[in-house]
């Protein structure tokens, strides 16, 4: 069972090389991309369900404040670990498979939770989502990394990390919409049956790497000739990987307060609809797309490659955002707006940076899936920590007045904006990283 197991996921073998085709190399290439940034932004529509049902879950009495927590948490936990593993294991698989079954479980997993009702089926089906959710960036990255050179890299990972905003938005318009006419059954619902269409989409048109299509391989030699074990090893030796990482975990815990809680935050402490605060969340989404996409090119055209510069930038952005959100009462639509679209333009740019593109700039490209591994497991525990943390200082907060829920969110905005400010910090460290590493 193992060896089957093994040979499926095994890399295609190399084709014999005809002759140099640029023609089909492009065409590939954009075959690659398209599918890449389509399947992962509907990973991301199966990951963020949960995120629009929470308060028809708590006014339905399936769960409680506490207990969403600790399913968010679930999730993100089992991605932290699964996002290590798999992010070694995405340097030695056939990258299309290895996707398409990830995201094929978590569409089934939404299904599923849209039948259920009980609070321990909730944790064991939402961990089980986090570790197959964290078999699609691994094998994107990887897949960047094997498609396209070291100049043209840049852009297109900022083009497809915008695959994350479409997803969000999806979800935020798309998902949020049926859940207020239908309910949060078939929020779940409709996220599988999108993610379905994600698979499908990545097994016809993803291709696993040049090699194998008979094509010679875009990588420089001496990256071709370096073993992945090798490469790895140097990974997990290297020390401004893992101070970027404690940035990039900082930055996961202000992304996903207000990607996580934000809906909840509008509806109890600024007196929105449902469909209003997913409306007021969902600019963040797309504002985010333009900032990923531009990320790219800012950091090639005006840095000169340099991504530390634009990473400490829009990360004050994204405090300064976070605590406008936050701090200003309820009444001021237009600021909830302007939060909302400076934090999506700034953590649009960080993720793309911390979250992944620095990490591939300082690793090497044989090991591009172990050096975000190392990212994504440090930024997720973050996310997990911050969900459990937000959970219980939010149901802690909570109080019946007059029959209805009233909360005191004054400890966790700190808690938010704090973390914004603390992932800048570790950021300025990485100042030398790129130099040292290039020597």
């Amino acid at each position: 069972m193992i060896k089957k197991i093994t040979r499926f996921f095994s890399p295609l073998p190399d084709n014999e090389v005809v002759e140099e085709d640029n023609k089909k190399l492009k065409k590939l290439q954009w075959s690659f991309f398209i599918s890449a940034t389509l399947g992962y932004g509907l990973y991301y529509v199966c990951r963020m369900s949960l995120n629009v049902v929470k308060k028809p879950l708590v006014d339905d009495g399936i769960l409680t404040e506490q207990q969403l927590g600790i399913v968010g948490s679930a999730l993100f936990f089992t991605y932290a670990v699964g996002k290590f593993v798999n992010g070694f294991l995405g340097d030695r698989v056939n990258i299309t498979r290895f996707m398409a079954i990830g995201l094929l479980i978590s569409s089934l997993v939404n299904i599923l939770l849209g039948l259920s009702h009980t609070f321990w089926v909730f944790v064991v089906l939402w961990g089980i989502n986090g570790w197959v959710q964290s078999m699609g960036a691994p094998s994107s990255v990887v897949g960047l990394s094997r498609w396209f050179t070291d100049k043209e890299r840049g852009s297109y990972y900022g083009f497809w990390s915008a695959s994350h905003n479409i997803g969000e938005a999806i979800t935020f318009i798309a998902t949020a919409f049926i859940v207020s006419i239908a309910g949060w059954r078939y929020g779940f619902g409709a996220a599988g049956i999108a993610g379905l269409v994600g698979a499908a989409i990545i097994l016809l048109f993803m291709k696993d790497g040049p090699t194998s299509q008979g094509l010679p391989s875009v990588m420089p030699p001496k990256e071709r000739e370096k073993s992945a074990g090798k490469a790895q090893l140097e990974v997990l030796k290297n020390p401004y990987i893992w101070i970027l990482a404690l940035s990039s975990a900082c930055m996961y815990v202000s992304r996903y307060a207000i990607n996580s809680w934000g809906i909840f935050f509008l509806e109890n402490q600024k007196a929105y609809s449902s469909v209003e605060a997913s409306s007021i969340v969902a600019v963040s989404a797309v504002c985010g797309i333009v900032g990923t996409v531009l990320s790219g090119f800012l950091s090639d055209k005006l840095f000169k490659s340099n991504r530390v510069v634009p990473a400490i930038i829009f990360g004050i952005c994204n405090a300064i955002a976070i605590a406008l959100f936050v701090l200003v009462p309820e009444g001021y639509y237009y600021i909830d707006i302007v939060s909302m679209i400076l934090f999506g333009l700034s953590i649009g740019v960080l993720i793309c940076y911390l979250g992944g593109l620095m990490a591939t700039d300082i690793a090497p490209k044989r090991a591009s899936g172990a050096a975000l591994g190392v990212v994504g497991i440090a930024s997720y525990l973050g996310a997990g920590l911050q969900d459990i943390m937000s959970g219980q200082l939010i149901g802690d907060s909570k109080t019946i007045i007059d029959g209805i829920a009233v909360y005191d969110f004054s400890s966790i905005r700190y808690f938010w904006i704090g973390a914004a400010a603390l992932s800048v910090l570790f950021c300025v460290m990485l100042w030398r990283a790129k130099k040292k590493n290039s020597k």
